[in-house]
Parts: C-alpha cells; sequence; structure tokens
C-alpha cells in the first residue's frame, strides 16, 4: 500500500535521508527503529509532506504523496499522531475531535459514525468531551490524538513513538488499538524503541542509521534477529 523508494530529504542543505526505501502493507504493522537522530520522525513527516522530498517517491495506491501539499495529504487516507501529541491544548476535546473530522469524509453521516466509532474505542474521551485537551493526562492526551488521526477513516497510519512516557496499562490500550487496526485492514507504519513490544507486534521492522536503510526483518526472524536488533540501537 505505502511504498517508499529512492527518497532524499532533510532541512536546508542538511539531509537527513539518503535514498531510502520502505514498504508498509494493508493489514500489518510496519516497526521503523532506529537509533536518535536516524531520521525516524523525519520520515514520518517527509511521507506527511511536513518535510519536502528533494528526491524519490512516496507512493500510496499509486498516489505519489511526496507531489501533494500538505493539506492534501490527509484527504489521501493518511492519518498521522505525531510525536509529542501536538493537540490544539486550548481547545476542548470534542473541538479536537471536530477538526480531525474536518479533514476526512465530507458528508454528515460518515462524519457522525467516524465520532461514534472513536468515541467507542475510547470511551474515556466520551467523559471529557468539555474539557480542555491541555488539561489531560498524558494517556489520555495519546487517545486524543490518535481518535484525531482515526476521524479521516485512513487507510494508513502513521504513529510516531506513541507510547513515550506512558504508563504500562496505557501503553497496552493504544498497542491494542494499533492490532485492532491492523485487523480491520489499515497499514500501520509505527515508530517504536522499545524492543520489547517490536517482538509481540511487529509484521516487519525497518532498521535505518544516519538517514539509510540499514537492516529489515520479518515477523520470522525477529526471535531469532533479536540480537542483531539490539545492536542496532545501541550506543
Amino acid at each position: 500500500m505505502l511504498k517508499i523508494e529512492a527518497l532524499t530529504a532533510g532541512y536546508g542543505q542538511a539531509m537527513v535521508l539518503r535514498d531510502v526505501r520502505l514498504q508498509a502493507e494493508a493489514g500489518e504493522i510496519t516497526v521503523l527503529m532506529g537509533r536518535n537522530g536516524a531520521g525516524k520522525t523525519t520520515l514520518m513527516k517527509t511521507i506527511m509532506g511536513l518535510v519536502a522530498a528533494r528526491s524519490g517517491t512516496v507512493t500510496l495506491d499509486g498516489t505519489d504523496l511526496a507531489t501533494l501539499p500538505p493539506h492534501r495529504v490527509p484527504r489521501q487516507g493518511v492519518g498521522y499522531v505525531p510525536q509529542g501529541r501536538r493537540l490544539f491544548s486550548e481547545l476542548t476535546v470534542a473541538q479536537n475531535i471536530e477538526i480531525g473530522l474536518g479533514a476526512g469524509p465530507s458528508d454528515t453521516a460518515t462524519r457522525a459514525a467516524s465520532r461514534a466509532e472513536v468515541l467507542e474505542i475510547f470511551p474515556r474521551l466520551r467523559e471529557r468531551m468539555g474539557q480542555r485537551a491541555g488539561t489531560l493526562s498524558g494517556g489520555e492526551q495519546q487517545m486524543l490524538a490518535t481518535a484525531r488521526a482515526l476521524c479521516l477513516r485512513p487507510r494508513l497510519l502513521l504513529l510516531d513513538e506513541p507510547t513515550e512516557g506512558l504508563q504500562p496499562s496505557m501503553i497496552e490500550q493504544i498497542r491494542q488499538v494499533m492490532l485492532a487496526m491492523r485487523d480491520k485492514g489499515l497499514a500501520v507504519l509505527l515508530v517504536e524503541q522499545r524492543i520489547d513490544a517490536v517482538l509481540s507486534l511487529a509484521d516487519r521492522v525497518e532498521v535505518i542509521e544516519n538517514g539509510r536503510n540499514a537492516e529489515t526483518f520479518a515477523r520470522a526472524d525477529l526471535a531469532g534477529g533479536e540480537t542483531r536488533l539490539r545492536a542496532h540501537l545501541g550506543v
């Protein structure tokens, strides 16, 4: 579903990604791993058009996202949960959800169904609809950021370190949502640093080092390849 080929991108004169290739298939969770500064977040931002591709392609079902302005990428069915959540902290939970709905299908019935679905997935948000997003706990903010992305009814879901700083019970909730989305046929691309989470979650792991592809692990390779995977991530 998502195919990245020969992608080069960066900031100003600084190149961060160099000739990167990656695939994320429908109904699978692809995990992107690498040391801090390897280019993982830059890759996510480049998929979303927030960082311009210098060369290469980012294709989703035949559409090259790299040629689109950022505001048109979500319309192609791409939901994005950025690192740090990036909510509208002064707006309420309900208003943040409405912003997500506004980037998705435009008909009233579909929007109503999308709102109902995300509140069923995250019932705690239903209890906090009138509360400002900035006053939520870290776990509740992550729920809201994920719900906002799911309001698009995406085909591709990008999550950049969604479990960072969360307590174990909340990590498990986010994990179950990712599994549910995979089982619904979404392509899930996840940035994650915790190897223990990856071993039980990933269908494929892509490791990048210094902005380049380093190694790919299929699900069957993960158990036997844990030592190699840790070597890629160690200091």
